[in-house]
């Protein structure tokens, strides 16, 4: 796709991966930008800074989803990008119990990491489907195609997004809609902690929010629907497939080595 010219909404915009992709559009040309977020003040600078659409947002409200779409289009016309991008971490309270998590962080996960994306995707298919065009820029994780050790309601519900990206792209593709889902490893955000050289964040480098909006600019002009800043991930995901018993038993090992 062409930035120049564009209309983008962006959630999760007021920190780390969304505000760098928020400067990253306003600097490739486009048009028109709405930024979203949970946080009403830091929100509201960002647009300030960039000349934006700023709306405080709580992306598990379709509601919220719907408004910033609406009135984003009727600022700037159709929106040419939606990029949801919102998300939250939650480790398990028992590192030793997969499933010690409550149901309430499942629930929370979930809704933002999966029905956000479903959400997005109600409020503009069908202008998209119309007119034959949009496009959708999900942020996801490396932890939806492999997984993510400590986190059972991060890794399930990103699995769960890629899954509904799958969708939309196979669902979609002939009415002229393009899917990505962006997919890093470690990016230097609030997410991986004070302390983030000490787990799993820093086994293949921890890239700036910088980098990724990069790779990000690079895989939509090639309208990619998988997204990788770290390229690593591609030999991660063909050791997974080709032997998934060896996969699980390197995994094991790996997080036995980060609980020493």
């Amino acid at each position: 796709m062409k930035l120049q010219d564009s209309v983008v909404a962006i959630t999760g915009a007021a920190n780390g991966i969304g505000y760098a992709l928020a400067r990253r559009f306003k600097a490739a040309g486009a048009r028109g930008i709405a930024v979203a977020d949970i946080d009403a003040a830091k929100i509201a600078a960002v647009a300030k800074e960039i000349g934006a659409l700023g709306f405080a947002c709580d992306v598990s409200r379709e509601q919220d989803i719907q408004r910033v779409v609406r009135e984003t289009e009727t600022a700037f016309g159709p929106i040419d990008l939606f990029c949801s991008n919102a998300g939250i971490g939650l480790a398990d309270p028992d590192r030793n119990n997969a499933a010690s998590a409550p149901d309430a962080d499942f629930e929370r996960c979930w809704n933002i990491h999966v029905m956000a994306h479903v959400y997005a995707a109600r409020a503009l298919l069908p202008q998209m489907i119309a007119r034959g065009s949009g496009y959708f820029l999900n942020t996801v994780s490396a932890a939806g195609l492999l997984s993510q050790i400590g986190s059972a309601t991060y890794s399930a519900s990103k699995h769960g997004a890629i899954g509904f990206a799958e969708c939309l792209a196979i669902t979609h593709r002939d009415h002229g809609i393009k899917v990505s889902v962006l997919c890093p490893q470690a990016v230097r955000t609030a997410m991986i902690g004070n302390e983030p050289e000490k787990g799993s964040a820093a086994v293949d480098g921890i890239i700036s929010p910088e980098e990724l909006a990069e790779s990000v600019v690079a895989g939509l002009v090639a309208e990619r629907f998988l997204i990788l800043p770290h390229p690593v991930v591609t030999d991660y995901m063909q050791r997974k497939t080709a032997d998934y018993d060896r996969w699980l038993g390197g995994m094991s090992k790996l997080r036995r080595r980060l609980q020493q």
